[in-house]
């Protein structure tokens, strides 16, 4: 049956990479005081095949094990990102005590803020409280919605120049009379955290090249599909969104992990059909309860990126959050599914501080 559906590439500005800890080639089981870094930068480009996935040497926190299941009432193992964010801000806390104490370094991220939308500054805001909470460095500087392109390059250029800051992170989005990707690619590559500089993508598209950092979403995405033992080599994945935040490099991503790869956006027709053949399902489109359970492979696994206010009258707020897909009907087809909340959400500033965390240990020649 065709479709006539409207497609917004989302993309969020929390879109914030994995910890250098050791490679495991099966899926995974199981303003502020700040100090001044010392030593010189020795950059070495991020090895993405080394960090395929994060351990957790716990054993009270065993990775769950998804079945191959074909249906059924409410058959869907739930895919916790808010409990797999915690074990890897467990972890940075960990790092970033062990590098402070062997060579008094502390990583350091710095955020830039313009103009005052609500969004962003609580954004920002639970940026700096998960960079406190794992111990590392927050610098924030808020201008005013009327500051000058340059003037907002003046600030990323002093903090590209600063030792202590290891990260930095533009809010997006910008105000409409500065261009964007002008500001984005004044960042230093080598403090590119967000890894929106177009070499980290280029790098990220190439065979044989690995970029300095992936955007965090998208990594976030990989990483959970990781932590739940889904096998991705040879599967057919869609991807539902081209955006250059989340549905692009997600692509890519995942033919990095011998994914047969389809991307599905505003212009393909019968959507539904293509989405109906993938054993995994990335959707970043921005339309509430886009996807339904029709549409879906039983026992596909599927990552909802989308985050979107509907109204509700039982809420206190007037309104909830849902994804781009029917949670409610995707739990009787799927084998496995993130919720919207408490998904792909948590995982983005995980990955933010993560990071945050390979770059000050790449500057300083930490392992």
């Amino acid at each position: 049956m065709s479709s006539s559906l409207v497609f917004i590439d989302s993309s969020t500005s929390t879109a914030s990479h994995l910890l250098p800890f050791s490679r495991i080639t099966t899926p995974f089981n199981g303003a502020v005081s700040l100090r001044r870094s010392v030593g010189p930068f020795n950059v070495r480009p991020f090895v993405l095949s080394s960090l395929r996935t994060l351990s957790v040497n716990s054993s009270n926190n065993p990775s769950p094990v998804i079945n191959d299941k074909s249906g059924g009432e409410a058959s869907a193992k739930v895919i916790d990102g808010k409990m797999v964010a915690k074990q890897i801000r467990d972890e940075i806390t960990a790092e970033v005590l062990k590098m402070k104490e062997a060579i008094g370094v502390v990583p350091g991220l710095a955020v830039i803020l313009v103009g005052d939308r609500k969004d962003s500054a609580t954004y920002v805001r639970n940026k700096k409280k998960a960079c406190e909470s794992v111990g590392i460095n927050s610098f924030e500087v808020r201008l005013p919605e009327d500051s000058t392109e340059q003037e907002v390059i003046k600030f990323i250029s002093k903090f590209n120049n600063d030792p202590s800051v290891h990260g930095i992170l533009v809010q997006l989005p910008l105000p409409s009379h500065m261009d964007e990707q002008n500001v984005l690619n004044a960042v230093d590559i080598e403090k590119d955290v967000d890894g929106f500089h177009p070499l980290n993508i280029g790098r990220l598209a190439m065979r044989g090249r690995d970029p300095l950092f992936v955007p965090c979403t998208p990594k976030g995405c990989i990483e959970l599909l990781h932590r739940y033992a889904v096998e991705i080599k040879g599967k057919r994945a869609v991807v539902i969104g081209r955006s250059n935040i989340v549905g692009m490099p997600a692509a890519l991503l995942l033919q990095r992990e011998d994914a047969t790869v389809s991307i599905v956006h505003s212009r393909t027709k019968n959507p539904e059909e293509i989405i109906k053949h993938a054993d995994i399902i990335i959707s970043a489109v921005g339309q509430p309860n886009m996807v339904r359970g029709s549409w879906l492979k039983p026992g596909a696994v599927v990552i909802d990126v989308g985050i979107n206010p509907v109204e509700d009258a039982n809420s206190p707020r007037g309104y909830k959050l849902v994804g781009d897909v029917c949670y409610e009907e995707a739990c009787k087809v799927a084998s496995a599914v993130t919720p919207v909340p408490g998904g792909v959400g948590p995982m983005t500033i995980a990955m933010l501080l993560s990071n945050t965390l390979s770059s000050a240990k790449r500057t300083h020649n930490f392992q």
